[in-house]
């Protein structure tokens, strides 16, 4: 994307349909034409057939060219690099999350106090990031894009918000980041699967970070 949308407008309601963010490039725009939705539909699918069969580390563009018997080229002008087809295969579950913390019901959406929406939030985040951890680390931006990936701007901007409205006089932009720190997919790999953290610890310690942050 040439440039972020704005952080979606909190809903005063949990019934109101939020505008899910969508995290891939120009191509996923509504006029796109059929026949190319069609060819990004097949190029995911393919995608998604190695994941199944090779895990993340099996997908290579090349890989997706030959399972999907369109050239190479193809796939690099849809989806960029291997980060960003791997982000695309991440989009649906992301589309689901974002709809969740951002209109569903509480108390992860509107309606609940800003704590325990920080502590739903992160529990949420945790859960997912241990499911999809080897495609989450697959797809891990490098440094210099890592903190501007549109799902990610929204999602620290959602828990910047719930810090200004927990905890008005701490320094929320600031502190959002030290969160996210907290949910970052490399840091669950280490703590769950090189240090043997069951996720029950981690979701507990995300509540303590959150009450020591809101105290």
């Amino acid at each position: 994307m040439s440039a972020f949308p704005p952080l979606p407008a909190e809903p005063s309601q949990s019934t109101v349909t939020p505008e899910v963010l969508q995290l891939g490039g120009a191509e996923e725009h509504p006029c796109l034409r059929a026949d190319a939705a069609r060819n990004r539909a097949r190029l995911l699918e393919a995608a998604a057939r190695l994941v199944a069969e090779n895990g993340p580390a099996g997908v290579t563009m090349e890989a997706v060219a030959v399972a999907a018997n369109v050239g190479k080229g193809t796939v690099f002008r849809r989806f960029g690099d291997r980060t960003g087809l791997l982000t695309a295969l991440l989009d649906h579950s992301e589309k689901k999350f974002q709809a969740a913390f951002l209109g569903g019901p509480a108390p992860l959406g509107p309606g609940a106090p800003p704590v325990d929406r920080l502590r739903a939030f992160g529990r949420a985040m945790l859960r997912r990031s241990v499911e999809e951890l080897d495609l989450q680390l697959a797809a891990e931006p490098c440094p210099d894009r890592r903190f501007s990936v549109p799902a990610r701007v929204v999602q620290r901007g959602h828990v910047a918000m719930l810090l200004r409205q927990a905890a008005p006089d701490a320094d929320s932009d600031l502190l959002s980041h030290t969160l996210m720190g907290y949910l970052s997919p490399v840091l669950i790999h280490h703590l769950t699967r090189q240090c043997g953290m069951p996720l029950e610890r981690l979701e507990s310690g995300w509540d303590d970070l959150v009450d020591q942050l809101t105290g």
